[in-house]
């Protein structure tokens, strides 16, 4: 019988993928440096084949059937851990770690209500926390790194199972004095002549405002864009311009201490989708699935649009 990898030399192989160093891969898999080195040789004696090309930089580089590999290893432990998944979910349903990735735009807001009531409705669950931007959230739980990921919607999320959770309707942010500040609701069609301020790329939020807004794209003239929303409050607090800011945000609190006007906007549907979303076939899919009502209740509007 041909021999087959052990998980632990795929381990080393998809550590050293993911943080393309030596030393920093074996530390994620808590060796030394000389043991995962010298795993990874005995897979490619074992396989006799080149993964790694050895060129003598210090860059970590793949062969063609390296990269090949990685995606069998990842399909592979993936499969592992389904095995132990299935046991764990049938003994113990709703128990043991469940790693959660969240956008930033989500995370400082609604996990600070959404904490208590896990730990109350299920005491034995051990939640692991990772931010991160949507794409790197999906890439990390197609890789198996994340069992479930609470995101916006609309976004590019083939390959897994999702669904919509709660809604989280835009509430636009004025600086003290502005003439829309004068109005009950804020009409959409009003802030296309405001300078909109906005997230950097790579937040989706950046994409969903400008939709909410009827822009396919924003010039932002110097190119200046922010990195959290509590930049942008403070931006729109020094009279830079107009944002728009999810509700979730709103009612925790980014605009405390702040002058920052806020009204509701006057065209329905100027929102995004909170949803959640898991890899398509595990084993605990019944158990991801049962915290969709406490993501919901968390995130449910606790009070009317505030009117400063």
């Amino acid at each position: 019988m041909t021999p087959l990898p052990a998980p632990q030399q795929l381990r080393y192989l998809l550590a050293l993928a993911e943080h393309q160093h030596f030393g920093r891969a074996a530390d994620a898999c808590a060796v030394t440096q000389s043991t995962l080195s010298a795993g990874l040789l005995a897979l490619e004696r074992q396989l006799d084949a080149r993964i790694l090309d050895r060129d003598g930089s210090k860059k970590v580089l793949f062969t063609p059937l390296g990269c090949e590999l990685l995606g069998r290893a990842r399909a592979a432990m993936a499969a592992l851990e389904a095995v132990v998944e299935t046991a764990d979910a049938a003994r113990a349903p709703m128990s043991g770690p469940l790693r959660l990735g969240v956008i930033p735009t989500v995370g400082a807001f609604l996990l600070p209500r959404l904490m208590p009531a896990l730990r109350a409705a299920f005491p034995k669950l051990r939640l692991f926390l990772r931010e991160d931007t949507t794409d790197r959230l999906l890439d990390r739980l197609a890789a198996g790194q994340l069992d479930v990921a609470l995101l916006a919607l609309p976004c590019d999320c083939a390959g897994t199972e999702h669904m919509p959770v709660v809604r989280d309707d835009f509430i636009a942010a004025l600086p003290p004095g502005h003439p829309l500040a004068e109005r009950a609701e804020v009409p959409v069609s009003a802030l296309a002549a405001e300078r909109l301020l906005l997230l950097e790329d790579g937040h989706c939020l950046r994409d969903q405002a400008l939709a909410a807004c009827g822009r396919l794209r924003q010039d932002d003239g110097d190119g200046f864009a922010a990195t959290s929303l509590h930049t942008l409050v403070q931006m729109v607090a020094g009279g830079l311009g107009v944002t728009l800011l999810p509700r979730i945000a709103v009612e925790a609190g980014v605009t405390a201490g702040t002058n920052v006007v806020l009204r509701p906007l006057a065209a329905p549907g100027a929102s995004r989708m909170l949803g959640y979303a898991w890899r398509p076939n595990t084993p605990r899919a019944a158990d991801y699935r049962a915290l969709v009502p406490a993501l919901a209740e968390a995130g449910a509007p606790v009070a009317p649009a505030p009117q400063v």
